[in-house]
């Protein structure tokens, strides 16, 4: 019996190609972050539910199986069909953003345009965690394409800025921390692309202008964006601000709960702050951590996600092709990035942006879109393990002989 339940393992894990390193890490941060889940759910439990918690464990469950399904088919792809792929996705996602704006919700007084309703199951979408990831594809699939070509800053215009800035265009009046995140990527990946540098100062700087006209834009009709600009202004003014950032409740709280986690934590399901710390499963999810598993914990939540860097750093480096190498970047890198702005906001390092910790926090769309960064990662990976078996086969079938008689 155990020889049948060995040899049915052995098959399915015979079917994860790619970085091993990576689906481990990977396994390890979807299967821990039930801890924090099940202890920062409890009291939205007792609040809006019967004192169970089985429901939000549930529904995480369902979001990382479906994570995890997502992941093992989009490493199965292989990585150069997200070329062509991404040139079809841009106008959809360009459309669906355009609707999510379009739909003008309003949550405590302030627009937050951020998500859409999937027909027929009636769940909600995040249309921007999509456009983030698409928007990098397509960017290493451009910057793929124009390596060592000389182009000037207007044949990139069209192409290049227009899609960019569309996109990043549409995020930016409900989900400001995501727009500037995925700009700032973007600028990333062109760098590490070579994209010449002065042409990125002169996207930067209208960048700056066209932000600018947006907020004077926003001030002069608060009606059309209700209170965003203001919210922005009061957390940064917050920020900076050291004797008014205890007026933040949000991090108040969350200092509170870290202090009180200590070296070794308060133990686990002892968390306090969870009471008292809003959205505490998802964007403050790592204040509950490190209360209840003190920093030895959060040390540990932080190693994983370096060791995840790492290994997209020796997949990049590895990779078969410059887009290859451009696209395990730009979709892994802002991964890494999200996850420590998060931990960065939890200790005050960072003003609060509302980011989520990859694969931990609680919410469905971050958990896929993260899935299925990954698993282009691997896809990556995988064919990097196709050409390295490709080579020893063909070693070991060349005739010693041959080898002696092309030398001489």
């Amino acid at each position: 019996m155990s020889e049948t339940k060995n040899i049915k393992l052995k098959s399915i894990f015979s079917n994860l190609k790619g970085d091993k390193s990576v689906w481990a890490a990977t396994a390890l941060l979807a299967v821990f972050s039930f801890i924090p889940i099940y202890s920062a759910s409890s009291n939205l439990a007792y609040l809006y539910g019967d004192g169970s918690t089985i429901q939000y464990l549930s529904n995480h469950f369902i979001h990382i199986f479906l994570g995890f399904i997502l992941m093992f088919i989009t490493h199965k792809i292989p990585y150069q069909y997200f070329k062509g792929l991404s040139i079809l996705i841009v106008p959809v996602v360009i459309v669906l953003l355009a609707y999510t704006i379009g739909q003008g919700t309003v949550i405590q007084g302030a627009g937050a345009s951020r998500w859409i309703t999937i027909p027929f199951i009636n769940k909600s979408f995040q249309t921007s965690a999509l456009a983030t990831v698409v928007l990098m594809v397509y960017v290493a699939r451009y910057l793929s394409k124009v390596k060592n070509e000389d182009f000037s800053f207007k044949e990139s215009l069209l192409p290049l800025w227009t899609p960019v800035l569309l996109i990043v265009g549409l995020i930016l009046p409900a989900n400001f921390s995501t727009a500037a995140i995925s700009f700032s990527m973007v600028l990333l990946l062109c760098f590490i692309g070579g994209y010449p540098f002065k042409y990125l100062l002169y996207v930067v700087g209208c960048g700056v202008v066209v932000f600018g006209i947006f907020i004077l834009f926003a001030k002069a009709f608060p009606e059309v964006m209700p209170n965003r600009v203001d919210t922005w202004t009061n957390r940064i003014e917050n920020f900076m601000d050291g004797e008014n950032a205890k007026d933040d409740y949000q991090i108040e709280k969350s200092k509170m709960a870290i202090a009180r986690g200590g070296i070794t934590g308060a133990g686990i399901g002892k968390s306090i702050g969870r009471n008292f710390l809003p959205q505490s499963s998802s964007d403050f999810i790592f204040a509950i951590i490190v209360e209840e598993m003190g920093l030895i914990g959060g040390f540990g939540v932080m190693l994983i996600y370096l060791w995840l860097l790492f290994r997209f750093v020796v997949i990049s480096t590895k990779a078969d092709s410059i887009f290859g190498k451009l696209l395990v970047i730009g979709v892994g890198l802002p991964i890494i990035f999200q996850a420590f702005i998060n931990m960065a906001v939890a200790v005050q390092l960072f003003p609060v942006t509302g980011q989520t910790l990859p694969l931990i926090s609680d919410g469905g769309t971050s958990i896929w879109m993260t899935c299925v960064a990954i698993g282009i990662v691997l896809g990556v990976s995988v064919k990097r393990e196709k050409n390295k078996a490709k080579e020893v086969e063909n070693t070991e079938n060349e005739n010693p002989l041959e080898i002696l008689s092309e030398a001489i």
